[in-house]
């Protein structure tokens, strides 16, 4: 927990990427300057300069700070990260960039916030500083965008309301890709190549993508669940064919994190699945083909060394880079979470709902790592937990739920019908 001596409120590192500028017109337009004092962070100054004088004048607010340093030299980052309560940052890879930060806001004793979807690089930070967070009392909460928030909120926020309403929590969970529509950023994509990149070489990379639980606690780092979805497969909870999840790899480690870290209120059986629903019958099975067929296809060029450079200088977009206005508020998205348990009364099943009218991973990520920062500025958590290296059902909980439904997203748990 940061002191009460510092300059800032929240500082958005990485402020004029593209999500940066996003998180920065987020925070500046939505809450006034006497409720929030926000900076912005990053390298180029000039580039801050005119992002501040732009958002100032779309904003009620006079001018906006700046704090310039380099992802490079770790001291500019720990004076940076003294000079604030929580940073929000967009810089990746976070492989690349993402340790010094993490290193500097422990000691300054800032709490943290990213969009983090590299496993291998959250492993890295879990064994190398998940204690000395805890000693410092620091909030370090990793995947705070669509990587992993409607995800990992949308399990916890369904667990909630099944032991409230039926005393037990579900024994298995199933995540559903619903609905979407939006594109993929040169940041996420840079990331991709380089988990991929690691895995090829660093042997503790490959063992986190291949088990279920690498990212839980050193010591139970194993379990009942034997990973994600591969192939297409016919849902038993809604009778629909559903095919693998590009996300799956990410959201289900994180969320069963979530569980160990929050000494397993939903028990040590405990078992969770997300995937894409298609529809029944042969159309539903054909498309659930198609699409775990370009799945593998993808994952088995991102595994060629050859080909991932390949696509990273002539296909992907540059880090950075992003859609129009227009396109960002076109986009929409619903994370559907279904859950079974049973009680002495008999099963029960259960449901929770997380969407927004925005790009997901754009307009809605921004906003979701906005209102994770406020969280943790504000000290609305519910959590056992003071420190850590963290998620955000974890490290937030339920209380992200409130903000994002006040940002516009939908928010529900309740009953399945």
């Amino acid at each position: 927990m940061s002191s009460t001596t510092n300059n800032y409120d929240i500082v958005v590192w990485g402020a004029t990427g593209f999500a940066g500028q996003l998180v920065a017109e987020h925070l500046t337009s939505h809450y006034p300057a006497a409720e929030l004092s926000v900076a912005l962070g990053g390298r180029n100054e000039s580039k801050l300069r005119r992002l501040a004088e732009g958002l100032a004048d779309e904003s009620d607010r006079e001018e906006i700070a700046i704090v310039v340093g380099d992802a490079t030299k770790p001291a500019s980052l720990r004076e940076m990260a003294s000079q604030t309560k929580v940073v929000c940052t967009t810089v990746g890879p976070y492989t690349t960039y993402g340790t010094p930060l993490v290193e500097a806001c422990i000691e300054a004793g800032t709490d943290y916030c990213d969009l983090t979807g590299e496993i291998n690089w959250a492993r890295e930070m879990i064994d190398r500083y998940h204690d000395d967070a805890v000693a410092a009392d620091v909030k370090i909460v990793h995947s705070c965008g669509f990587d992993s928030i409607p995800s990992d909120l949308g399990v916890k926020l369904l667990q909630s309301y099944a032991t409230e309403a039926f005393g037990d929590p579900c024994e298995f969970v199933r995540i559903y890709l619903e609905d979407g529509e939006g594109g993929v950023s040169g940041g996420t994509l840079a990331s991709a190549a380089e988990l991929f990149e690691a895995a090829a070489t660093d042997p503790i990379a490959r063992e986190t993508v291949s088990n279920p639980y690498s990212l839980a606690p050193p010591g139970e780092r194993s379990g009942v669940d034997t990973g994600e979805q591969r192939r297409p497969q016919r849902d038993s909870i809604r009778s629909i064919w559903t095919a693998p999840s590009p996300m799956a790899a990410v959201n289900e480690r994180v969320i069963r994190r979530s569980n160990a870290l929050l000494e397993y209120p939903w028990g040590r059986e405990f078992r969770c699945t997300e995937v894409v629903p298609t529809s029944s019958g042969i159309g539903g099975a054909a498309a659930a083909g198609g699409i775990a067929l370009g799945l593998g296809v993808g994952t088995a060029a991102m595994k060629s060394r050859l080909l991932r450079r390949g696509l990273r200088r002539f296909v992907f977009p540059e880090p950075g880079t992003g859609p129009s206005e227009a396109k960002i508020k076109s986009g929409h998205f619903l994370i559907r979470v279904i859950g079974r348990g049973t009680t002495t009364d008999g099963p029960f099943t259960v449901v929770s709902e997380i969407g927004a009218e925005l790009d997901p991973g754009y307009g809605a990520t921004a906003r979701m790592l906005g209102e994770a920062g406020m969280c943790l500025l504000r000290g609305e958590t519910e959590s056992p937990l003071d420190g850590g290296i963290l998620t955000p059902a974890s490290g937030i909980g339920d209380p992200l739920g409130d903000r994002l439904r006040d940002v516009g997203f939908t928010v529900t748990a309740g009953a399945w019908q």
